[in-house]
């Protein structure tokens, strides 16, 4: 029997889409990731999402071996001229070299689709790293842009990662996948309490992705997931959240419907028009795609 899910009336937008060539360019992390250590291109996405409905994407960066950041943009552009629905790039780039890296930030800047940076911070040793004079001038720089900077850490590099957002107010801020809070192990606090902090800052911004894949893979429930994703959108509200499936990485804890069918499921009251802003407005908005 098919398993039936539910999903939204109308056309998503998936604000967080992984795409990479192995044979192209290099992806190290992938070595201890057997499951996804292959390429995911626009055909294997279309043939993850099923049955739903996803009319824009926006990539974003997968973490290429060191030097190999613009090579990516440029590659995900050349996609982009076939596949009209990749509307967007969040692509890396050196942040810690601080003003240094205007000249990198102004190569990415030619690259067609290109719409917000990320830096990893998660993988970063120093729980200080986002908050080096250098990487926070870096972050100011996005602003001559009008970027948005994607901030990826676990969840107990929150609070350099609060203090980043209020020391750059002209930036606008995308928490991804919820700020990585600890599932697994049932932790709550002080999770909770740092995104209300979050939340606070009206240059934030949060992607309702990457839950299932903070819980444990093989065993996690709805029900474990849900408390986390509904505090996200209770606390910064629909017009500062946006939806995203963290693919392919989500099918190490699940499927693409299965996934969207969650999130569908936790706001099935609400309003259509919040439905829309979680599932297509607000990541049409902060990356400024065309209407």
């Amino acid at each position: 029997m098919t398993e039936e899910f539910s999903m939204p009336n109308f056309p998503i937008v998936d604000s967080h889409v992984h795409l990479y060539d192995t044979n192209r360019l290099s992806y190290p992390w992938l070595a201890a990731v057997p499951a996804i250590a292959k390429s995911h291109l626009p055909a294997d996405f279309d043939r993850a999402r099923g049955a739903v409905a996803v009319e824009r994407i926006v990539f974003a960066e997968v973490d290429v071996a060191d030097g190999e950041n613009i090579a990516e943009a440029r590659f995900i552009a050349e996609l982009a001229a076939k596949d009209a629905r990749i509307q967007g790039i969040i692509a890396s780039a050196h942040l810690e070299h601080g003003l240094a890296v205007a000249e990198e930030l102004d190569a990415l800047a030619r690259i067609d689709r290109v719409c917000a940076i990320r830096r990893l911070i998660q993988t970063q040793k120093d729980p200080e790293f986002c908050l080096r004079p250098d990487f926070i001038a870096g972050v100011r720089l996005l602003a001559r842009y009008a970027w948005p900077f994607d901030i990826c850490v676990l969840h107990h590099q929150l609070p350099p990662a609060i203090e980043l957002a209020r020391r750059c107010p002209e930036v606008t801020f995308v928490l991804d996948h919820i700020g990585k809070p600890g599932i697994k192990a049932g932790l709550v606090e002080p999770w909770h309490a740092q995104i209300v902090a979050l939340a606070r800052l009206p240059n934030v911004v949060c992607k309702i992705s990457g839950v299932a894949t903070e819980a444990d893979h093989a065993n996690w429930t709805p029900e474990q997931l849900r408390p986390y994703i509904a505090h996200c959108i209770s606390e910064f509200g629909f017009d500062r959240v946006m939806f995203g499936s963290d693919w392919p990485v989500l099918e190490l804890a699940g499927t693409y419907a299965g996934w969207v069918d969650i999130v569908d499921q936790i706001v099935g009251a609400a309003a259509e028009a919040d439905k829309r802003k979680l599932f297509r407005d607000t990541a049409i908005r902060v990356y400024r795609m065309p209407p």
